[in-house]
This record gives C-alpha cells, sequence and structure tokens, in this order.
C-alpha cells in the first residue's frame, strides 16, 4: 500500500470574520494555487504569526473555515514561545492561541496554534481497497535518499472530499529528507 508524501508547511486556517479584521471589510482570499486536496488552495495573503517569543509569516490557506487555526511544526511554534499539542487538524479545542497581524488590523486568537498529527488523507473507495477505516492508526515505512524511517502514529482520515497523501509537517519532512514525489509504504499492525 503505497501513499504520496507531501510536506504541509507552516499555515493559517482563518474565518471570514478573521480575515476581515485582518484584511478589511468585504475581503475575500486569492488563489494562488490548488492544493492537492479537492477544493484546498493556498492563497497570495499572509499574515504575521506572533508569540512570546517570536514572529513568523505565515500563508493563509482557503477556503475560509468555522474557526481559526495556525499549523506549525514543533521547531516553529518553540521559535514563537507556544507550547502547542499534536493535534488532528480541525480540533482546536484546548489549545493555546496568539496574535496575527495582516495589513489592515490584527486578531488575538484564543485558540488554534496546534502541531498537526500526521497523518493520511483517503476518499472511500481508495481505503476500501486498502482495507483501511477512518481513524485508524498505522504506520509508514519511508525508504528516502540516505534516510530511511518510519513514521507512527499515523492517523487515517476518509472522506469523499480527500485525495490520497499523506501530510507530514517540516520538522518531519527534513528526518526523512523527502523530496516531490516521495512514497511510503503503510504498515498495519
Amino acid at each position: 500500500m503505497k501513499i504520496l508524501i507531501e510536506t504541509s508547511a507552516r499555515h493559517v486556517h482563518v474565518t471570514q470574520e478573521t480575515l476581515e479584521t485582518l484584511f478589511g471589510a468585504g475581503a475575500e482570499l486569492t488563489k494562488k494555487k490548488d492544493l492537492s486536496q479537492p477544493g484546498q488552495f493556498a492563497s497570495f495573503e499572509k499574515v504575521t504569526v506572533v508569540g512570546p517569543k517570536g514572529e513568523l509569516v505565515c500563508s493563509i490557506l482557503g477556503p475560509v473555515r468555522p474557526a481559526d487555526q495556525i499549523e506549525l511544526s514543533i521547531s516553529e511554534a518553540r521559535k514563537l514561545g507556544i507550547v502547542a499539542p499534536v493535534k488532528e487538524s480541525g480540533d482546536v479545542a484546548g489549545t493555546p492561541g496568539c496574535k496575527l497581524i495582516g495589513p489592515k488590523g490584527e486578531v488575538e486568537v484564543k485558540e488554534g496554534v496546534m502541531i498537526a498529527k500526521r497523518h493520511i488523507h483517503l476518499d472511500p473507495k481508495t481505503a476500501d481497497e486498502f482495507g483501511l477505516k477512518d481513524k485508524q492508526i498505522v504506520k509508514v515505512a519511508v525508504n528516502g535518499a540516505d534516510r530511511n524511517l518510519v513514521f507512527g502514529d499515523v492517523v487515517v482520515r476518509v472522506s469523499p472530499k480527500f485525495a490520497p497523501a499523506m501530510h507530514i509537517d517540516t520538522d518531519e519532512s527534513n528526518a526523512a529528507f523527502a523530496v516531490p514525489g516521495l512514497e511510503g509504504e503503510i504498515i498495519v499492525d
């Protein structure tokens, strides 16, 4: 069971209300490029994420979401001075906040900063072919250029809205010496 591995660099998801506070009334995200997951895109809009020890510029991914979410690597969270938990994307409950600064304003986000749990997106047909279920935990073996490793605690996420791909953050990508087109082998215990 091979799966494409993609690096998900730091990024921010915002609500329409937050977008308008940061970029002005009636603001909309401007698509820069489509991402591998259907309907998802990188926008031209960027914000500054501010923590107790520093700040980073992050791209906003679209479309707008029901909750603000800031996805960082562990290294980036530490640089900002934020102790962020590893969580599944979308589960912002109990996460710390930060300040977001845009060209027209700033927002104190009360929660939403996280290290995204490594995960595999699958559509139902592919999940069925692989014999995998939503929320199942698997391992993924990577045989990269001089950096073979096995990622544990990989959550499988199944939805008709998904296209098959595994997402890891930049710290994990660097550890695997990941390059575009890298594939991993899904291991079920």
